[in-house]
């Protein structure tokens, strides 16, 4: 059921979602970074979620500024811990 209802929203999910996300959460997102993390939420979120992202982390760790990392990585464990 879970796994069901994160499907449906991540299909319907757009760009301006995951940048209207991040800047409610202080992270300013350059165009390609907000296509890169959308990209990365649409065609991975089962491991994002379900499985160990570690991959997924380390690509965004090389193609984002530091501090917007950082900030990710601290939501995502964040969220992850949260949701367990």
């Amino acid at each position: 059921m879970k796994e069901k209802l994160i499907s449906e929203y991540v299909s319907k999910m757009t760009l301006d979602d995951v940048n209207n996300f991040a800047l409610k959460n202080g992270i300013i997102l350059k165009d390609t970074e907000v296509k890169l993390i959308y990209d990365h939420i649409k065609n991975n979120w089962r491991t994002i979620v379900f499985g160990n992202p570690r991959g997924i982390l380390d690509d965004l760790k090389e193609k984002l500024d530091s501090t917007s990392y950082q900030k990710i990585e601290s939501l995502y464990i964040y969220f992850k811990n949260l949701y367990l």
